[in-house]
């Protein structure tokens, strides 16, 4: 899965980690976790996630032992994806047919 069409004009590392986050949307993932998904150095990766948080787009949890991120619900696109369609899509919405 992927995070949605209006959450995709962010910084690439914040549409990456969106996109890891809307994989595993009932599970989460940990920021060592989400390091192994998102290739950017710990610095980056935790200015992005404060933006996310900011703007409500993820979750934090200590539910557990663990700290888990989630995505907000509102950010998880479809299952699948056609990317050609999605292209198509967005350029009907663009010029409004």
């Amino acid at each position: 899965m992927k995070a949605k069409a209006e959450f995709r004009d962010r910084p690439d590392t914040e549409v990456a980690i969106l996109d890891a986050l809307a994989d595993r949307p009932e599970e989460g993932l940990t920021v060592l976790e989400l390091r192994s998904h998102v290739d950017v150095d710990i610095d980056s990766l935790e200015d992005a996630l404060a933006n996310l948080k900011e703007d409500d787009l993820i979750e934090v949890t200590n539910e557990t032992e663990r700290t888990v991120i989630l995505p907000e619900e509102r950010v998880v696109g479809p299952d699948e994806t056609d990317d050609e369609a999605s292209l198509f899509d967005a350029i009907k919405r663009r010029f409004g047919r």
